[in-house]
């Protein structure tokens, strides 16, 4: 086992973690607190517009919680960190973009870790459960995200009888936004985040609050919060040097030169 359950590197503009935990990849009380530490470094370092995750071989992206943890004394509902299991689930003020690249197995938790990502993308080989129903407990995260994400019937299957799903059924049923070759994964989602990490930032930024906030509103109420600049991400657009930098750039038929201020 490597000396930390993670790998992080930075490439510019772009925050790598990788979850390496022999054999499985699966996440103890530990891991999830290391987790949330790098997650909230990321979130709050100026310099790191994008982060991408996946899980370290070729087997195993993440199958969530580590059961052998479990029974030695690790407890369910302990202390996971800041953010939650995982660090991505109820990490606050997440408004950057994270990508997922799926390179295995990615079931109970581990789906749902995958799930708190803005795009997914997955292997060819990957699969996809929620087997919680199958030792007797239930998958939380999942059974509010899921039935959200994908048609409410197969959510209810996959909740209620933990059956698997190929990349490409997962793909059919839009929780995972493309299939790619196992050889091509990362490689595919580095170019990606790399594309995101030249965009504008304060737009991601909006972009992420709205939708998290709108959730839980009205349409018109999401909207009049937009137009009155009631969200602090849209205010902070609005008044930035890109707003006007984006303006500019139209008007010179250039690429714009974003500051992320």
């Amino acid at each position: 086992m490597t000396d930390s359950p993670i790998r992080i590197e930075r490439r510019g503009h772009v925050f790598e973690l990788t979850l390496d935990r022999p054999k499985a990849n699966a996440i103890d009380l530990m891991t999830s607190r290391a987790m949330g530490e790098a997650f909230a470094e990321f979130r709050d370092d100026p310099e790191l517009r994008v982060a991408l995750i996946t899980g370290a071989g070729e087997k195993f992206f993440c199958p969530g919680w580590d059961l052998k943890a479990a029974a030695d004394g690790d407890e369910v509902d302990g202390d996971y960190g800041v953010g939650g299991f995982g660090g991505l689930q109820e990490m606050r003020a997440m408004n950057k973009p994270v990508i997922a690249a799926v390179n295995g197995i990615c079931c109970g938790g581990g789906l749902e870790w995958a799930l708190s990502a803005d795009i997914i993308l997955a292997a060819d080989h990957a699969s996809f459960a929620l087997p919680e129903i199958r030792s007797g407990t239930v998958a939380d995260a999942a059974s509010v995200k899921m039935p959200k994400r994908i048609p409410y019937h197969i959510a209810m299957e996959m909740l209620l009888t933990g059956r698997w799903l190929d990349a490409e059924e997962a793909a059919r049923w839009g929780f995972v936004n493309r299939v790619v070759p196992a050889a091509d994964l990362m490689s595919e989602a580095r170019a990606l985040a790399d594309h995101l990490a030249s965009g504008p930032p304060l737009v991601y930024a909006a972009i992420k609050e709205i939708v998290r906030e709108a959730e839980a509103m009205t349409f018109q109420d999401a909207m009049n919060r937009i137009t009155k600049r009631q969200f602090g991400t849209v205010d902070t657009l609005y008044a930035s040097e890109d707003q006007m930098e984006g303006a500019r750039a139209f008007a010179e038929k250039r690429d714009p030169v974003w500051k992320g201020k």
